[in-house]
């Protein structure tokens, strides 16, 4: 997993970190918008899919069937934010 950049897309300031790139060159990229204080999935198909990219919300990437490697990148980022002992 790949640190975390910043970048100016557009007229839009955002903050990105790959979660996932599969063996086909497929990148998953948990993306930052921080002038909308939106959060989103971008999904870069690979060239020889297109290069496309996809924006998917996080609900929606995480509500798709199946525990993909993408999706344990994004669940186990989210887990590290609460390691440590519990003082609930």
């Amino acid at each position: 997993m790949l640190g975390e950049k910043h970048e100016m897309e557009g007229y839009m300031t955002t903050h990105r970190r790959e979660l996932y790139r599969s063996s086909n060159g497929d990148r998953w990229l948990l993306i930052r918008d921080a002038e909308a204080g939106e959060v989103f999935i971008r999904h870069e198909a690979n060239s020889a899919s297109g290069g496309h990219s996809t924006h998917i919300e996080i609900g929606a990437f995480l509500s798709q069937e199946g525990r993909s490697p993408q999706h344990q990148a994004l669940l186990e980022l989210i887990g590290s934010l609460v390691k440590g002992p519990s003082h609930a």
